[in-house]
């Protein structure tokens, strides 16, 4: 994988107001979408009627219309977790990808089977379809291994390569400018296939802030 071009956006589903995934998605007559009740409650009063985005000013208060592209084209959507999986899928050879991580105190990442469930609580496991490699709290390194394993890594990536060889059943994950492994899945029997799978978690008011960053690739690994 090459570029990020092929990876969902983060910015597809989350509402710039309260950062969280869409709930009841609509959008402003300059194109940009919003939760229905953020917004409502953005402009709860007399105006000025702005789009919080672009700032454009509306007058009088602008009829709000459903995204229907968001709000029914994305039925596989996780329902209570900040995720998001690539576009393009993986059945057989080997792929990489690098994410950079820098200046975020939460997120997880790895790779995810088509099956997986997206509704509810989601435990990111192998058993589960996931295997993933994760920071919590701004320090605790973790692989998701069901149990998860612990991992002491200080300092922490910046940026974190992945690398999948789909018919070896491996998954492995490297610190990419320390050229580090930081830990493998191996023995894995892969039957499905595999998407990149992502998450930013969410903002915690603005100590998560930072994006996660879709690195492109420019050499062979």
């Amino acid at each position: 994988m090459s570029s990020g071009s092929s990876l969902r956006s983060e910015d597809q589903f989350l509402c710039s107001i309260c950062l969280d995934v869409f709930t009841d998605p609509v959008s402003t007559p300059c194109g940009h979408n919003f939760c229905k009740t953020c917004i409502t409650q953005h402009w709860d009063g007399n105006g000025p009627y702005k789009c919080p985005l672009c700032n454009e000013l509306f007058t009088p208060k602008p009829e709000l219309r459903v995204n229907t592209f968001i709000k029914e084209n994305n039925p596989e959507r996780f329902s209570l977790c900040v995720n998001v999986l690539g576009r393009q899928s993986f059945s057989s050879g080997r792929f990489y990808f690098e994410v950079q991580v820098k200046g975020k105190t939460d997120w997880a990442l790895g790779v995810a089977r088509e099956s997986v469930d997206r509704k509810g609580t989601i435990s990111l496991r192998p058993q589960n379809g996931f295997w993933t490699f994760w920071l919590r709290n701004g320090y605790e390194y973790k692989a998701g291994a069901g149990p998860s394993v612990r991992l002491h890594l200080h300092p922490g990536p910046e940026k974190v390569g992945v690398f999948v060889d789909y018919d070896e059943g491996l998954v492995s994950f490297y610190d990419v400018d320390a050229v580090d492994v930081i830990y493998s899945f191996t023995g894995c029997g892969f039957t499905q296939k595999l998407y990149p799978f992502l998450s930013p978690s969410l903002n915690d008011g603005g100590k998560n802030s930072s994006a996660l960053i879709i690195c492109p690739v420019h050499h062979n690994h």
